[in-house]
């Protein structure tokens, strides 16, 4: 289940540093969020933390991008597997 931010997102930037994996960035209007980089924070974090500090609360559940907890678990470790040590 990657994330989605809507049109409500006022561009207050506290959402982008908060993504460990780099999945959020500056579209054309709004910010935006790389489905195939968001694992909704697992493996890092108990909770979305774009979610956690969105002061709009315009983060939602993208529907054309739903995944399991099992399966946002597997994208992480492989996200991992990518990264420079």
């Amino acid at each position: 289940m990657a994330l989605l931010i809507t049109d409500e997102c006022i561009n207050c930037d506290v959402c982008e540093p908060e993504c460990p994996n780099n999945a959020i960035y500056q579209g054309e209007e709004i910010y935006e969020i790389h489905p195939h980089l968001c694992t909704e924070c697992v493996g890092h974090h108990d909770e979305s933390q774009c979610v956690v500090v969105c002061p709009v609360e315009c983060i939602i559940i993208d529907p054309d991008n739903t995944e399991t907890q099992g399966q946002l678990l597997l994208k992480y470790k492989a996200l991992m597997k990518q990264q420079p040590e």
